[in-house]
């Protein structure tokens, strides 16, 4: 079994200790930290890409003082495979289409978001992940900003990791899972 990634374990236990009263070591008087997790069995689209009992963990914190950090723990998922992952803006739903586009911190105004100017690891929240012999993969993501009014709803697994060429900026392949997030 592959060892947890030490980011995982620093953001749940972050999580944990926020959620049960202490106070986090890096946060600032006045300042307002969101936690985000969910645990959960994911919805499948394509069984033979994300096999049934696939699972996805997913912990964040978000603050105005530093940005959003979000990871993600997947077991149960074909080994030794690359998925790209990311935060979706509505939530799971009966097909991959539901989950609706990327959320994208400064929105594109053209549809589908294919720009890199737009579709970026700095505007979206990408967790790129390869899975171990037993098909367990962990990735993090950190932005600088927090979500307003609008907020992601989901993360969904997708065929292949991200590209980031023009043209194919941001897309990852058929949407295979996802997971309904509160963030």
């Amino acid at each position: 079994m592959r060892p947890v990634p030490v980011v995982v374990l620093a953001l749940s236990a972050a999580a944990l200790a926020l959620t049960s009263g202490a106070t986090a070591a890096t946060a600032t008087p006045g300042s307002r930290v969101h936690v985000i997790t969910a645990k959960s069995g994911l919805t499948i689209y394509r069984p033979d890409l994300a096999p049934p009992g696939s699972r996805a963990h997913v912990f964040g914190l978000t603050s105005k003082a530093f940005g959003t950090s979000t990871a993600v723990l997947v077991t149960g998922l074909l080994p030794n495979r690359e998925y790209g992952a990311h935060a979706h803006t509505k939530p799971c739903g009966a097909t991959g289409d539901l989950a609706g586009p990327h959320y994208q911190n400064v929105e594109d105004p053209v549809k589908p978001s294919v720009d890199p100017a737009y579709a970026n690891p700095r505007n979206e929240i990408w967790l790129d992940l390869t899975t171990d012999a037993t098909g367990r993969g962990a990735a993090v993501s950190k932005v600088d900003w927090t979500f307003g009014e609008r907020r992601a709803n989901s993360i969904v697994i997708h065929e292949t990791h991200t590209h980031t060429d023009p043209g194919h900026a941001g897309t990852a392949g058929a949407r295979l899972a996802c997971v309904t997030v509160g963030f």
